[in-house]
């Protein structure tokens, strides 16, 4: 098949879905291997934007999607799109950030991180499709856990879970879980180096010599002198 074909071919599965459309599914249609795939893919993207068209390809996870460019949005908006976009309150924000970075947290954890109940904000992710269940902890009760969806990906504009911020200081134990302990002891011992680096930088003020007062002692011990053999 033509490339350009098969190009074609592409933004036209792209366009009609209106959904992210996985790789394999593009496989299975074209009858071409996933690597030949993704690089036709990467090849129409630049070419969209050599082109300065007002649609481009997102990728997301393993899928790719056709969109408008997100700097037309004000224009598009007002014509085209009358549906209720998610309202997302501060809550709402903190608790989605939980799980971004925390993948798989129960309702209980994301509650000890933030100090409130979070059923109604939890509620309203799920409602917009911004997080789904990822099963069940293998945990006394079996409690349900979260995850955020390829809805939440689009939305942020992130390929994968891989391009959020790095947050170094943030240890995780074996189930993926913020180790809180850690964080307090780390803030602590920055907290005990600061101190002693503060008391060391006193102490080396007290014990410095005087310039002007070592040089007086020098003078009068040569006056002392200088009298001795007078005499």
């Amino acid at each position: 098949m033509e490339i350009e074909k098969t190009k074609a071919i592409i933004e036209g599965i792209l366009f009609s879905v209106g959904r992210p459309v996985e790789i394999k599914e593009l496989v299975m249609v074209l009858e071409l291997s996933s690597e030949d795939i993704i690089q036709i893919i990467e090849n129409m993207k630049m070419e969209f934007e050599d082109q300065k068209r007002g649609i481009e390809i997102i990728k997301i996870n393993d899928a790719y999607q056709l969109c408008t460019k997100k700097e037309y949005y004000e224009y598009i908006y007002p014509i085209v799109d009358k549906r209720n976009k998610p309202n997302l309150s501060q809550a709402a924000m903190e608790t989605l950030a939980i799980i971004a970075y925390n993948p798989k947290v129960t309702r209980a954890e994301i509650e000890s991180i933030r100090g409130v109940n979070s059923d109604g904000t939890i509620y309203k992710l799920l409602e917009h499709n911004l997080i789904e269940d990822a099963g069940k902890l293998d945990a006394p009760g079996r409690p349900s856990t979260y995850k955020t969806t390829d809805e939440f990906l689009r939305l942020f504009g992130y390929s994968s879970l891989e391009e959020l911020p790095e947050l170094p200081r943030y240890k995780l134990d074996e189930n993926q879980q913020i180790v809180i302990e850690d964080i307090i002891k780390d803030n602590n011992k920055e907290d005990d180096e600061e101190k002693t680096s503060s008391k060391a930088e006193e102490d080396c003020i007290q014990e410095a010599p005087m310039p002007e007062k070592e040089e007086s002692n020098l003078e009068n011990e040569s006056e002392n002198k200088k009298e001795e053999l007078e005499e």
